[in-house]
């Protein structure tokens, strides 16, 4: 569970999302912070005697910065409103999928994957779908993957209109080869956030997950 101060604190950046304010808060900003980190460690911890490639990971590999990258953006608010994690073999910069918490009151969710991989990376996972389809769909269609997810994420944001090529147009695949990402969410509650549940609501999508998380790293291996 997380501490009821945790997602006050997150509530009360989204309102007062500044650097005055921020430089103000510090202090209950580093306490959420340790409050989150220890909540993921557990949380990796308890994943790895499933799943031993995060045996290593460190809480502070695999949580993102609060800062935004602003340089781009229109938006120029300073800090993020959500705390969260991946927890990838090599931490959060790695090229493997894996799993993903995200903090944010009334948008929080537990999942993960692959998240948009570099050209050379997304061919592999997208020739491993065309050559293992049966494994894949076995994998999505499971009941414990559709009782944690329904589907996979398949939004207009991370799909391409048309086969990418190299693909026949009839392919059985083509719905999800078409996809630049291979993700699944589940929603979290803001209830559940600083329930007892919280821990076991998270492992059970992880451990719902853990089979695409390894076909998809089998493919990026070879």
């Amino acid at each position: 569970m997380l501490q009821t101060s945790t997602i006050k604190f997150l509530k009360e950046l989204k309102k007062n999302n500044n650097k005055p304010w921020f430089d103000a808060n510090r202090e209950k900003y580093e306490e959420a912070k340790k409050d989150f980190g220890q909540f993921i460690q557990s949380v990796i911890d308890k994943q790895a005697k499933k799943d031993p490639s995060v045996k290593e990971l460190k809480a502070k590999d695999c949580m993102f910065r609060i800062n935004r990258d602003i340089r781009f953006s229109k938006d120029k608010s300073p800090y993020k409103t959500n705390f969260g994690a991946s927890i990838n073999r090599g931490g959060k910069k790695s090229i493997f999928a894996g799993y993903y918490f995200h903090c944010e009151p009334g948008e929080s969710f537990s999942g993960g994957g692959i998240w948009m991989p570099m050209p050379p990376e997304l061919k592999k996972v997208r020739q491993e779908i065309d050559y293992n389809f049966d494994e894949f769909k076995k994998i999505i269609q499971s009941k414990k993957f559709q009782s944690a997810f329904g589907e996979l994420y398949r939004g207009d944001d991370i799909s391409l209109s048309k086969i990418p090529q190299g693909f026949e147009k009839n392919n059985p695949a083509a719905g999800y080869l078409k996809l630049k990402s291979f993700i699944a969410m589940k929603k979290i509650s803001e209830a559940d956030l600083s329930s007892h549940n919280l821990e076991k609501i998270t492992l059970t999508t992880f451990d719902a997950l853990q089979p695409l998380v390894e076909f998809i790293n089998k493919a990026l291996e070879e």
